[in-house]
């Protein structure tokens, strides 16, 4: 029997693991970088060992720390999670030969199935070996790990050898191993992938179906179980091809088995040996609890015969600290408040306070809704999300409310280009045009009628905020009956809590202010702008600055002060919460500084380096001008695929 138990992962996983073996009275060990040393895994752990370093691969990904971690701790089993090094047969085996329990699959099945290549050919099939125009398009896979990380996809052909490059180094950074492959890329396909939980004795669970087609960057957003709409003989194929490939390779353990479905065909994509992100929902539809049943796998126990019944219909939304209207930039800074209404299951790595760091996967949150039927769950999981308080860096909240309630998704008929046809209208602008008004009346409670920035009673008071990039002022008066505002009754205003009556409905507003200025109104974020704003804030034109808070890892080869560059072209690569980022010329013209160096890291805001833009010349290196339009588009093309597909975090 298992008595105590190392996890060699971190934050949301970390935590729900502990949570199960908290439930079976099993003592829980915490592994955590220097970045992590405060971080809610390592709060509710039993012991917490530290890895020295801030960055994966001084701290996750080495396996020969995080073995001796669990013997000074005294663990008898590690738990690998997702991500890092879950899929690391290397890293099993030192489990193993350190005498502990690896709760997993066998070192020699992570090798036969953790690398893409390996399983395509278990499965008859092979990677395409020389990539002609015909096979256009098609996608560059890292052989390890997953999350969209090392993943591209190229249209062109002149295009490929350069995407090979950068889709080995990311892969390389994020787990080690830089191998990468090529396979045709099906277009307008579904996501859908089959739960596994297989014994030693010979006992394989197919525990149903999940569509995961909701993704960006190849990474998933939205997951539901069971797969909508596949019909009886679809979900058979699925379920025989993935108990066949567990038997294949002797399988023990947990283990997901992932499909492309297009044309009523099912495509293999791979075989992760390992626990998903979004095993919640086919616990919640069979009323199970997979990580128990994975510790009951490793101590040698028998599965039933058959798993219990499905009951319903389950759905995962991931919440990330990202901006989907930013081309899904991560954000950082202090999470002041997560809270979901009673219902809903949270999954969270994060408590009040915390920091989002750099360093890891912009994922804050999962939150899983049940119901009877898919329509219930659908409704209950976006009513949830709505209603969450979520008080800190910008999140993609509000395009899961928006997907969720969208007609393709609520009728079925979604795939995996479901963001590519419907970002911009589920990321446009929906400002509440009275919450900076709240925001001030909030402010105001308790004011003298003479304070603020005005001393004339007569004179509305005002107050300036940014919501949604835009600047809005808020006018309200300090008057014998208490504060008043134009168009609106103010039935209420103390300093956390606003009600107005606009046409004869009443409207609540619930106001939060912190130390760092960030204003909350709802779930609307507020920035209060001063008054008189700083001069020093203006930057040349040209400039450009770090999207986020990162670490520079590539220069352009031979990029200088005084290079001429085209529009589009890429300068530098930023790399941030795994994954990378090109910062291109924003226009054609001269690089008249640089100021970013490899290695150096960077804070959201800081000048990378400045582009004047300056009119084509005889001899400049500029192309004609049609050309260089083409080539400009054709350069935001790639842009915006390759962001989709550079991926990050856990899968």
């Amino acid at each position: 029997m298992i008595s105590s138990l190392l996890v060699a992962n971190r934050g949301e996983i970390a935590c729900r693991v502990f949570r199960t073996c908290r439930e079976a009275g099993v003592r829980t060990v915490a592994v955590h970088s220097d970045a992590d040393e405060n971080a809610l895994h390592t709060r509710v752990a039993d012991a917490a060992v530290r890895l020295p370093g801030a960055t994966p691969s001084e701290t996750y990904l080495r396996g020969d720390l995080i073995v001796r971690a669990a013997l000074d701790a005294g663990a008898d089993a590690v738990h690998p999670g997702y991500g890092f090094l879950s899929e690391n047969a290397d890293f099993a085996r030192a489990v193993i030969d350190a005498g502990l329990v690896w709760v997993g699959p066998s070192p020699e099945a992570i090798e036969a199935m953790a690398s893409k290549t390996r399983a395509k050919k278990l499965m008859g099939l092979a990677p395409l070996e020389r990539v002609t125009a015909q096979d256009l398009p098609v996608l560059v896979k890292a052989a390890a790990g997953g999350g969209g990380r090392g993943m591209r996809i190229v249209r062109e052909l002149d295009d490929l050898d350069a995407e090979l490059e950068a889709a080995r180094a990311e892969a390389l950074s994020a787990f080690g191993d830089g191998e990468v492959f090529v396979e045709p890329y099906v277009e307008g396909g579904r996501h859908v992938e089959v739960q596994i939980l297989a014994d030693a004795h010979g006992t394989v669970w197919p525990l149903g179906t999940r569509d995961c087609s909701l993704q960006r960057r190849h990474q998933k957003v939205i997951e539901e179980a069971p797969a909508p709409g596949l019909g009886d003989e679809l979900t058979n194929t699925l379920y025989e091809l993935s108990v066949r490939a567990a038997r294949a390779v002797d399988y023990v353990g947990a283990g997901t088995v992932e499909f492309l479905v297009a044309d009523g065909t099912a495509h293999f994509l791979e075989m992760n040996t390992r626990l998903q992100v979004e095993h919640p929902v086919t616990e919640a539809v069979f009323g199970i609890d997979l990580v128990a049943l994975q510790l009951r796998v490793a101590e040698g126990g028998r599965l039933e015969n058959e798993p219990p019944p499905a009951r319903g219909h389950a759905v995962e939304a991931r919440l990330y600290a990202e901006d989907p209207a930013g081309a899904w930039a991560p954000q950082t800074g202090t999470l002041h408040r997560l809270a979901v209404p009673d219902g809903v299951r949270l999954d969270t790595g994060f408590t009040d306070g915390d920091s989002v760091s750099v360093h890891y996967d912009p994922m804050l949150a999962k939150v899983v809704a049940h119901g009877a039927t898919r329509a219930e769950a659908v409704r209950r999981l976006a009513g949830a999300l709505e209603r969450a308080t979520i008080h800190g860096p910008v999140t993609n909240r509000d395009l899961l409310v928006r997907s969720l309630r969208h007609e393709e998704f609520a009728g079925a008929r979604m795939d995996t280009g479901f963001y590519d046809r419907h970002l911009g209208a589920l990321t446009a602008p929906a400002p509440d045009p009275y919450a900076p008004l709240a925001a001030a009346l909030a402010d105001a409670h308790g004011r003298s009628r003479f304070g603020g920035w005005r001393n004339l009673a007569s004179q509305p008071q005002t107050r300036r905020y940014r919501m949604h990039g835009e600047e809005h002022e808020a006018a309200y008066r300090h008057t014998r009956a208490g504060l008043t505002a134009d168009g609106v009754r103010v039935v209420h205003a103390d300093a956390g809590r606003v009600v107005l009556e606009v046409a004869g409905v009443r409207r609540t507003f619930e106001v939060a202010r912190y130390a760092d200025g960030q204003v909350f109104v709802n779930a609307t974020a507020l920035t209060e702008l001063p008054r008189f704003p700083d001069p020093a804030a203006d930057r040349a034109p040209g400039s450009l600055l770090a999207p986020m808070p990162g670490t520079v890892v590539r220069v352009a080869e031979g990029l200088a002060e005084g290079a001429v560059v085209r529009a589009g072209d890429p300068l530098l690569w930023l790399e941030a919460m795994k994954m990378e980022h090109r910062i291109a010329a924003p226009t054609a013209g001269t690089l008249t500084a640089l100021h970013a160096v490899v290695g150096q890291q960077v804070e959201v805001g800081a000048l990378l380096a400045v582009v004047r833009e300056e009119a084509a010349r005889d001899g400049d290196a500029h192309e004609p001008p049609e050309r260089e339009q083409a080539e400009r588009e054709q350069a935001e093309q790639e842009q915006a695929e390759q962001e989709q597909a550079a991926g990050g975090g856990t899968r």
